[in-house]
C-alpha cells in the first residue's frame, strides 16, 4: 500500500493537536500512518499513553532527540512483582524499554512505520529501588533496509547507576502488510 502524502498539510499543522484543520486526521496514529514523514514522537506517544500495555502501565513521556526517546515508569502498587519488598516486576520494565526502543527507530528515521520487536534482550543489574520511577531510554544506533538494531538503559535518574541494560532488533513489516 502506497500513501499520498503529495498534497499534505504543512508540518505545523500536523504537530498542532488542537489544530482546526478538517484535512488533519485527529487520531495521531491515523497522522502518522498517513504522514510518515511527519512523525513526532511527543503527539504518538500522548495517543498510545491511553491505549495498549503502554497506557495500562503509564507510561510518561520525557524527551526524545536524533535517535533517542525517553520514556518514565512510574511506580505503582500493582506493579510490584513481590509485595514483601515493594520491587517493581520485570514485566512491565521490559514493555517500557520496548515502546522506548521501537519509538527510537522512528526518532532515527524521521519516519513512521510499521514494525515489530525481532529481538529484544535484557540484563538486569539490580532490582529497582521500591518507590522510584524508572526512566527508559531507547536509542536506535544502526539500520539497514529491513532491520534497526537498537539499545537502551533503565535507571532511576542517574544512568550510571542503571536497573537494565537491553539491545535488540525491530524488523520492518511495511512491505508484509500490503
Amino acid at each position: 500500500m502506497k500513501l499520498n502524502v503529495c498534497n499534505r498539510p504543512a508540518l505545523s499543522a500536523m504537530n498542532d493537536p488542537m489544530s482546526t484543520d478538517t484535512n488533519i486526521p485527529a487520531d495521531p496514529l491515523d497522522r502518522a500512518i498517513a504522514n510518515p514523514e511527519d512523525f513526532n514522537p511527543a503527539l504518538f506517544h500522548r495517543f498510545m499513553s491511553k491505549r495498549g500495555h503502554g497506557g495500562f502501565l503509564g507510561l510518561d513521556y520525557v524527551a526524545h532527540g536524533d535517535g533517542w526517546i525517553e520514556l518514565a515508569l512510574p511506580w505503582r502498587e500493582d506493579l510490584v512483582g513481590d509485595p514483601a519488598t515493594g520491587i517493581l516486576a520485570s514485566g512491565p520494565i521490559i514493555s517500557m524499554m520496548d515502546n522506548a526502543t521501537s519509538m527510537s527507530v522512528w526518532t532515527k528515521t524521521k519516519t513512521f512505520r510499521p514494525q515489530v520487536t525481532l529481538d529484544l534482550r535484557v540484563d538486569y543489574m539490580r532490582p529497582a529501588t521500591p518507590g522510584k520511577t524508572v526512566i527508559g531510554r531507547g536509542e536506535c544506533y544502526h539500520l539497514t533496509r529491513s532491520i534497526a538494531f537498537v539499545r537502551g538503559t533503565a535507571h532511576e535518574g542517574d544512568p550510571d547507576d542503571p536497573v537494565a541494560h537491553v539491545v535488540g532488533t525491530f524488523i520492518a513489516v511495511e512491505n508484509m502488510l500490503a
